[in-house]
């Protein structure tokens, strides 16, 4: 973009507009559904409609969310998939009722978390997939009533024991991050303790299958006692950015 060029002025969102965009879900809340709507900015006028349940503002070109949104005490529900989002205010930690959080197919990076996150200990869905995370806060290990977790197609290495383990915590998506795979040596190691486990028996007491089956295991094992295992070089994940194009395939993960 040139020197002194803005970015899209988005679609205006009037207070009429907002009351219209008010749903009932199925089970009697109030959502504010804001979706697809073109907002490049976040509208202050819904900061009016604060006592909505769910607020939807997926699918826009929102990069900054405003320390006010913690004016939504009510909140249950955020989604805000698939904007332009890089930085989270620390007040999202003071919405104490929000149950679900969908922040996929945004930019965020490891340092757009703020601690405050660990605050929301209602917290049952938390989504960061299609990010540019290259690692996870340990202090979400505070947030005990997560059952899914979605960190798909990011830059991660590794999981936090303190997330990985989490009490409820029944999915956990890590699909396609680079995670390092084991070393040849390993591969070795672990090949060789499989077939440590061996049975002395005469030959006339096994079938010509189960014979052969033996034949062919000793054979294995003579040869990987035999091969010199070659040090494997680190991948390098230097230039690696988060496939957002892999989007509309992987739509059941992201939404």
């Amino acid at each position: 973009m040139a020197k002194g060029a803005k970015g899209p002025k988005g679609k205006k969102i009037t207070l009429k507009v907002a009351k219209n965009c008010i749903k009932v879900t199925f089970d009697g809340k109030h959502r504010l559904d804001l979706s697809k709507m073109g907002i490049a900015t976040f509208p202050k006028c819904i900061l009016k409609l604060d006592d909505v349940d769910e607020l939807d503002l997926s699918r826009n070109m929102l990069k900054k969310i405003p320390d006010s949104i913690d004016k939504f005490q009510n909140l249950r529900w955020l989604d805000l998939h698939s904007n332009q989002i890089d930085r989270l205010p620390e007040s999202m930690g003071n919405l104490q009722n929000l149950v679900f959080l969908n922040l996929c197919n945004n930019k965020l990076t490891a340092r757009s978390l703020p601690m405050e996150l660990s605050q929301l200990k209602n917290l049952r869905n938390l989504n960061l997939g299609l990010n540019h995370i290259d690692n996870l806060p340990t202090t979400l290990g505070a947030l005990k009533e997560l059952q899914e977790v979605g960190v798909f197609d990011n830059l991660l290495t590794t999981i936090p024991n303190s997330v990985a383990k989490l009490p409820k915590l029944k999915k956990l998506n890590t699909k396609r991050n680079p995670f390092p795979g084991p070393t040849e040596e390993e591969l070795y190691i672990d090949s060789i303790k499989r077939l440590e486990t061996l049975y002395l028996v005469e030959e006339k007491d096994l079938c010509f299958p189960c014979l052969r089956k033996c034949q062919e295991e000793r054979d294995k094992l003579n040869k990987l006692k035999n091969a010199v295992p070659v040090p494997s070089k680190k991948q390098n994940f230097s230039n690696l950015m988060a496939p957002n194009s892999l989007a509309k395939e992987n739509q059941p993960d992201w939404r």
